[in-house]
C-alpha cells in the first residue's frame, strides 16, 4: 500500500466534515491502522524515534506518536474528541473521573496493534507502553492540540494541574534517550 501521510490527512479532512465526525473519523483511523503493512507502518508516517504534528488546524490534529517501552503520562485530558489508533505495539490506558479532591480510576483499556480507541471530550486517561517495542500510533483530535488549554494530574496524588507541554516532549526526549542508551 502506497499511502502517504497527505493522505491520511486528507482522508481525517473529509472524516472531519461529516455529521459524527468523531466516528467517521474513528473509520478512517482503523482503515488506515489495518491495511497498512507491517514494514510500512513507521516509514507512513514518521520514523518512530519520534513524535510529531503532520497537520494542525483549528478543528484538527493529526500527529504521530511514538511511545517508547517503558514510557508513561501522567492522567491527563484533552478538552475534544480524540482518536487513537495503533499501527504497532500497544498503548495501556487507564481512565480516571473527576472527584472532589481530585479524580477516582474508572476503568481502563488496552489498545493493541490495529484497534481504535475514540474518547469524548471530557475524558481523562494516563498512557502507558509497558511492553519492548515501541508502541507507533496515529492520533487524531477534534481541535487545535496545542492551542487548548489542558490539565494534568500527579500520578500519586491525582492533583490537578495546568498542562506542561514543554514538560510532557521532554519526557519523551528522555524516555528515547534512555532507550538508545540500553540499544
Amino acid at each position: 500500500m502506497d499511502l502517504t501521510v497527505e493522505d491520511i490527512v486528507d482522508r481525517c479532512r473529509a472524516a472531519r466534515a461529516e455529521q459524527g465526525p468523531a466516528l467517521a473519523v474513528r473509520d478512517v483511523v482503523q482503515a488506515t491502522c489495518r491495511t497498512v503493512r507491517s514494514s510500512e507502518r513507521c516509514r507512513v508516517v514518521m520514523p518512530p524515534s519520534r513524535t510529531g504534528p503532520s497537520a494542525r488546524s483549528d478543528d484538527l490534529t493529526v500527529l504521530h506518536v511514538a511511545w517508547t517501552p517503558g514510557m508513561a503520562l501522567n492522567p491527563h485530558d484533552h478538552r475534544m474528541w480524540a482518536v487513537i489508533g495503533l499501527y504497532g505495539g500497544q498503548e495501556d490506558n487507564a481512565f480516571f473521573r473527576r472527584v472532589p479532591g481530585g479524580l477516582e480510576p474508572s476503568g481502563g483499556r488496552e489498545v493493541p496493534a490495529k484497534e481504535v480507541l475514540v474518547l469524548g471530550d471530557d475524558a481523562i486517561h494516563s498512557v502507558a507502553n509497558t511492553r519492548r517495542d515501541f508502541a507507533v500510533a496515529l492520533h487524531v483530535y477534534g481541535g487545535d492540540f496545542f492551542a487548548v488549554d489542558r490539565s494534568e494530574w500527579d500520578a500519586e496524588t491525582y492533583e490537578e494541574r495546568p498542562r506542561d507541554l514543554g514538560r510532557t516532549m521532554r519526557l519523551f526526549e528522555e524516555a528515547n534517550a534512555r532507550w538508545r542508551a540500553q540499544a
